[in-house]
């Protein structure tokens, strides 16, 4: 192929932000329409390449800014208290036989409960539920919420209306509430029924900034292009216009896993979930019931209380490098 004929293939590729992948893709195809095996694994490289690179330049634009750099300093401390919680902790969380309602001391850090239970061995253990509801519902919360609002925001006829009825009806109702009629018919189910109604219920929201972002990437020139190429509807949403908003999806996430957080702690402090499971929610539950207020154990409903408030700042200053990462105008505004 002649230079010529070279520059009229490459001018021929949509402006888009995967030109650089479909370059290579032409650049790759010349000459032979099959290509080797070899040939093929080359490609997947410089794929898995560009990706490390991209994900590379990512993190270095959530790490400078101040405030997402605390928060992921302050989520993986969180995050590694609950993984080596074995190692950590001085006593097993449910051990009792210790001096039931003891102050803080040298043996017991934030005193024991009523039952006679170390409160910091069921502060360091109870992050593995906390965290685990916060990160497992925010999975979930998002993923469903993807294939909803990208749906929702591509397709254009009556599903498309009836799906918006449906989300709107979920914006109405007050979440909260409504978790709590749902989480008291289900009762007794343990953190699988608390993860499921914090997913029924929190979905919504984020479906909905999907779906206005989707609207305006359906009318570029890449997805037109991918239209009438013959593609399908479900290849043209995650393969052109979910890429493309993975910085978006990333901040719903830490806002979903943040307010999951929250819901869990929530809905054990009013006593909905699993009150034999020892999470940060089920400390305050049992502080609360012991009128710990009364006997001047501050510690035992103070404790819990300000992990839970520092799991959801940690996740909310991550939010603020997020922004800058899916906003150009505040990476400009750094710059200057």
């Amino acid at each position: 192929m002649t230079e010529a004929q070279n520059a009229n293939v490459t001018g021929t590729v949509p402006n888009n932000p995967k030109d650089d992948t479909q370059i290579a893709s032409s650049h790759a195809g010349r000459g032979d329409h099959s290509p080797s095996p070899r040939q093929h694994d080359a490609s997947d490289d410089n794929a898995f390449v560009r990706g490390m690179r991209v994900a590379g330049r990512s993190f270095a634009t959530v790490w400078s800014v101040p405030k997402a750099r605390f928060g992921i300093i302050l989520f993986s401390l969180i995050i590694l208290v609950a993984i080596f919680a074995p190692v950590i902790s001085p006593y097993d969380p449910k051990q009792t036989g210790f001096e039931t309602n003891a102050q803080p001391s040298l043996s017991h850090i934030l005193g024991t409960t009523s039952s006679g239970q170390d409160v910091f061995s069921q502060l360091i253990w109870g992050g593995r539920i906390s965290v685990m509801v916060a990160m497992v519902a925010g999975i979930l919360s998002t993923a469903l919420a993807v294939v909803i609002g990208l749906s929702w925001g591509y397709v254009k006829s009556f599903a498309g209306e009836f799906v918006g009825f449906i989300v709107n009806l979920f914006l109405v109702i007050p979440q909260l509430p409504l978790m709590i009629v749902i989480a008291s018919y289900l009762q007794n189910g343990g953190m699988k029924v608390i993860i499921l109604v914090i997913v029924f219920t929190g979905w919504a929201w984020g479906s909905r900034v999907l779906r206005s972002q989707t609207q305006s990437l359906r009318s570029r020139d890449f997805v037109t292009a991918a239209a009438f190429s013959g593609d399908s509807a479900a290849r043209i949403i995650f393969h052109e216009i979910f890429p493309n908003m993975l910085s978006l999806i990333i901040n719903n996430f830490f806002g979903a896993a943040t307010a999951a957080a929250l819901a869990e702690a929530g809905l054990e402090f009013l006593g909905l979930g699993d009150s034999t499971t020892i999470s940060w929610g089920t400390m305050i539950y049992w502080a609360q019931n012991n009128g710990v207020i009364l006997t001047g154990q501050w510690a035992l409903l103070l404790a819990p209380g300000l992990m839970i408030a520092l799991l959801a700042v940690s996740m909310t200053f991550i939010n603020f490098g997020v922004d800058r990462l899916s906003n150009p105008r505040l990476r400009e505004g750094s710059s200057r």
